[in-house]
């Protein structure tokens, strides 16, 4: 039964909400939700792990489709390989909670990260789009009536390309979706919906094994004890790293390296080698204008150190 309506349409080079009107939910499906660069692939494995109960890679893109994605599968294709499917499902988006509909019988699991090493990955990310990648975003937008623009370069330069991610304010091109502030303002908002779970890329790293549990508790799988040590380690960075072509097939076709370089090095931190002290405080005033003090605390700490999202206060 649908509990919230989406509330709003997001539509930009990358994602298109109104394809989510296509999809028909059932009971137990899975909807990981991200903005883009927070473990999106990750968690999508680890859903995957825990529904299969087998550490065999599967394509990633067919077991979890990217639902509000404007260039990879057709909505069409995307429905009737979902429609097809006899096992639980999970499906994938990169959209502000606010622009999803939100069903009762579904779970929502959405994963958070600081945003400065979500900018980090996300600099690996964009400038290694390929030539026919471009191609196909610049396309998209050219004939979209709401763009009819190009899809925007970024500097290749880390610093650079942080400022202008951190100065882009609205344009959703730069962030992808609707921005990595607002993804994040939206579903703390909500967070306390009973069929939303928040995951914290810190807590992934730090305790793997546990957070898992936390996630299949919160799908209600159980899994039998002998077999829970190898959906851990193949959850672990190392084993995606070595399944990635099983994980990600064609994904070469996008992304310069292939998976190798979408799977790319796994790490936190990485933007203090690269920012100014001045840069962090830009950050900073950046964050205190958008985030609420609690939500602040959670994206830069996880729940291990700053608390349960439920339980704390803005």
């Amino acid at each position: 039964m649908l509990s919230r309506a989406a509330q709003r349409v997001v539509r930009d080079w990358i994602v298109d909400s109104r394809q989510w009107d296509r999809f028909r939910p059932r009971e137990g499906d899975v909807v990981v939700g991200t903005a883009p660069k927070c473990g999106t692939t990750w968690t999508q494995r680890i859903v995957s792990l825990l529904i299969f109960q087998s550490t065999t890679p599967r394509p990633i893109i067919a077991t979890s489709p990217w639902i509000d994605c404007r260039f990879q599968i057709p909505i069409d294709v995307v429905v009737q390989m979902l429609e097809g499917q006899t096992h639980r499902r999970a499906v994938k988006s990169h959209l502000p909670f606010d622009a999803l509909p939100v069903y009762d019988e579904v779970r929502y699991i959405h994963v958070a990260r600081d945003g400065r090493d979500a900018c980090m990955s996300f600099h690996n990310h964009y400038t290694n789009f390929t030539p026919m990648q471009l191609q196909r975003l610049d396309q998209i937008g050219m004939e979209d009536e709401t763009i009819r623009a190009p899809l925007p370069r970024m500097p290749e330069d880390r610093r650079a390309f942080f400022l202008n991610w951190l100065n882009a304010g609205a344009n959703a091109a730069q962030n992808m979706g609707a921005g990595y502030f607002g993804i994040e303002r939206s579903y703390w908002a909500e967070r306390q919906r009973q069929n939303l779970l928040l995951v914290h890329y810190n807590d992934l790293k730090a305790d793997l094994g546990g957070e898992m549990k936390r996630i299949a508790d919160f799908l209600g799988i159980e899994t039998p004890s002998e077999l829970w040590p190898s959906l851990v380690e193949a959850a672990g960075f190392e084993a995606m790293k070595r399944d990635g072509a099983a994980l990600l097939p064609g994904i070469e076709m996008a992304f310069n390296g292939g998976h190798d370089t979408f799977i790319n090095r796994g790490t936190n931190g990485r933007w203090r080698d690269v920012l100014t002290d001045n840069d962090i405080a830009l950050y900073r005033k950046r964050e205190s204008a958008e985030l609420s003090p609690g939500l602040a605390r959670w994206l830069e700490n996880g729940r291990l150190k700053a608390g349960d999202p439920r339980t704390m206060e803005d």
